[in-house]
């Protein structure tokens, strides 16, 4: 190809910041920094990225961002005492995966890593 190209930075849109601030800072433990009352940026979540202002809802049943874990459990737990609501459960061989939406809209899942049994 002659050239690298990686996904790098991932945005989300949101309306409410301090909702976004207050989940994923709470439940996952992102770290935020505020570029005016437009844009927010997140970090401490494996890519950076950030959170767009916007009132329009957030597209869902496009592209999925899936977090990755090393308990399930406590990472559904913790989502759900967060505020975000549970969706879809998922086992296959090799993981399993919960997909939830934020308080503010947004589609995301988390799987976690299983041995595949053999």
């Amino acid at each position: 190809m002659g050239f690298i190209v990686n996904i790098d930075y991932i945005e989300f849109s949101a309306s409410d910041f301090s909702k976004v601030k207050a989940f994923y800072g709470s439940v996952f433990g992102w770290e935020f920094e505020d570029w005016g009352e437009e844009y927010l940026a997140f970090s401490n979540a494996g890519i950076e990225g950030g959170f767009t202002k916007s009132e329009k809802p957030p597209i869902r049943g496009g592209a999925l961002v899936v977090l990755l874990t090393d308990d399930i459990e406590i990472a559904e737990k913790s989502v759900i005492d967060g505020g975000g609501e549970v969706t879809e459960h998922h086992e296959f061989p090799g993981g399993k995966r919960f997909h939830f939406v934020d308080p503010v809209g947004n589609e995301l899942a988390v799987w976690m890593k299983m041995p595949i049994e053999g």
